[in-house]
């Protein structure tokens, strides 16, 4: 994990329209996906966060792992935060991907985190991520505290 390759298709962020990409407020555009699914058609991440409780295969793009074992919280939440700041200010411009097994719990989770450093209120950003991303996402009541704490 972490090693960049030369093999990244093009520069820029995902299509609005690319399958599981949320739009924050700014404008800037992420993908969420279940790495239990086959990976979408088209282009691939530039940098991906993967969010399981044990290392992930190396994949042919810049990623980052963070321990965060299913329907549970991330092991470490100052690395947790400091990771999802990093993906949120990539994502300004390069394509940047969050993912969990499922893709629903904890890759909603980080999504909802990156709405509020987006500006989203930390109140209505499990709501943000479930009307524009999954209306399933954050699955458990600590991960929905999680993501009201997550500002302070």
């Amino acid at each position: 994990m972490g090693k960049t390759y030369d093999r990244i298709d093009g520069a820029g962020t995902w299509k609005a329209t690319d399958a599981g990409v949320l739009r924050l407020p700014s404008g800037r555009l992420v993908r969420g996906r279940g790495l239990r699914h086959p990976l979408p058609a088209g282009s691939t991440p530039t940098y991906a966060v993967y969010l399981l409780g044990k290392r992930p295969p190396e994949v042919p793009w810049d990623a980052r792992w963070l321990r965060w074992p299913d329907f549970r919280l991330p092991s470490d939440c100052e690395e947790a935060r400091a990771v999802l700041r990093e993906a949120w200010a990539r994502a300004a411009d390069e394509r940047v991907e969050i993912a969990c097994g499922g893709g629903r719990g904890r890759t909603g989770t980080a999504l909802a985190c990156l709405a509020v450093l987006d500006g989203v209120p930390p109140h209505e950003a499990v709501d943000f991520v479930r009307r524009g991303y999954d209306r399933h996402a954050v699955e458990t009541p600590w991960q929905k505290r999680y993501v009201r704490r997550f500002a302070e």
